[in-house]
């Protein structure tokens, strides 16, 4: 289909492809077995200047939204879905700065993010406090002209390899969800470390780890927004991230049928290409209308919030999870058409369906997900 892409975003979309093509998927299975941080990749983004795709262009930016972000995340995605991640996670980290920080913390951290030098990753998990992000313990105490952190969230993606975080702790606790704090803390700030390198079922070229305070002082100048806004910096980041893990889901399912169309026509049964069979034929037409119509709602999404509109929450959920439930379908019936061979590691699709699960898992989990459309399209009747 032809979304009418402009001349710029057709240029991010080849581009991003070409990287992914040349650079990414020859070392896919690599990373995916060592588990190893992907630099040499990240170089490759930085030297490509796709790093800032999404960042305004007064601070070293390329000036794109949301829509940008999610033609170059499905592109790089097809390549791998965790290498990918460095990229896409850093637009998390990154999206509570763009959407609340002062022009003083804008013109400090995210040159250095759009350059490439820099990485970022946001703070919201955490071991009692994932779907329900009200449970969350760490604290941000004030301290004269601090803030002092103490706590610990958990499986946070860039986690150690990551100069910037983006925190959310609790300031006061008897306020509940507007006791909450979103705070920047640099990699390098005394009282900040690091858990184990988690061992994962997929995308395997992302680092997650624990990120630990322990008596963190950050100034507090720090403080994204006003005392209090902690929770909706958070919500109202997932809004315009959440279409980027849709894309990501997208570009792992069209991997994934492009492989299967691949190999439908390299594998014979019955003295005929299994191409031939009208029931592998059904299951690649299905595949592909699955995968373009997740494309399709990503792309209407992302062009939604990228519009200015202000009521973002529902499609933002929609589409990831739409996207995310279609990359495991398709990713699953690619190892079905691959047969016996996809579920050895010999043959990509199986590392394909491992990275498809936790795009229905991470940034709210699909039932959550659901959770928020129902709860949108309740609102809106009863307003009638």
């Amino acid at each position: 289909m032809d979304y009418l892409l402009t001349e710029e975003q057709q240029m991010i979309k080849d581009l991003c492809r070409r990287i992914a093509e040349e650079k990414i998927k020859p070392v896919a299975a690599e990373y995916d077995e060592s588990g190893e941080f992907p630099r040499d990749i990240i170089k490759v983004f930085a030297d490509s200047d796709i790093c800032g795709i999404y960042i305004p262009e007064e601070y070293g930016g390329l000036g794109g939204g949301v829509f940008d972000l999610a033609i170059a995340t499905e592109e790089l995605s097809w390549g791998c879905g965790g290498i990918s991640l460095a990229f896409a996670a850093t637009g998390l980290g990154a999206f509570p700065i763009i959407l609340y920080g002062t022009d003083e913390q804008k013109a400090r951290y995210l040159p250095d993010i759009a350059s490439g030098k820099n990485l970022a990753a946001f703070a919201l998990t955490e071991a009692e406090a994932g779907s329900d992000a009200g449970g969350i313990k760490t604290t941000a105490r004030k301290d004269g002209d601090h803030y002092v952190l103490n706590g610990t969230k958990q499986w946070i993606t860039n986690g150690g390899e990551a100069d910037i975080y983006t925190v959310i702790a609790m300031t006061d606790k008897s306020k509940g969800a507007r006791g909450a704090n979103a705070i920047i803390v640099e990699k390098d700030t005394p009282g900040l470390s690091f858990g184990k390198k988690e061992n994962k079922m997929g995308i395997r070229g992302s680092t997650t780890r624990e990120v630990i305070f322990t008596d963190c002082r950050v100034p507090k100048e720090n403080l994204l927004g006003r005392d209090g806004l902690g929770f909706i910096v958070a919500m109202k980041t997932f809004d315009h991230s959440r279409p980027g893990v849709a894309a990501q889901a997208v570009g792992i399912a069209q991997r994934a049928l492009d492989e299967a169309v691949k190999y439908s026509h390299e594998r014979k049964q019955f003295g005929h290409t299994i191409s031939s069979f009208q029931g592998v034929q059904f299951m690649l037409a299905d595949m592909a209308i699955q995968v373009e119509a997740a494309r399709a709602l990503v792309y209407s999404a992302a062009r939604m919030i990228d519009s200015g509109a202000k009521n973002i929450a529902e499609p933002s959920a929609a589409c990831k999870t739409f996207a995310s439930d279609t990359a495991m379908k398709v990713t699953t019936d690619a190892v079905q058409i691959f047969g016996g061979y996809g579920y050895m590691k010999e043959y990509p699709v199986e590392k394909l369906m491992r990275d498809a699960k936790i795009t229905q898992i991470y940034e709210g989990t699909n039932q959550i997900q659901r959770g928020v459309i129902a709860s949108s399209l309740i609102k809106r009747s009863l307003a009638k």
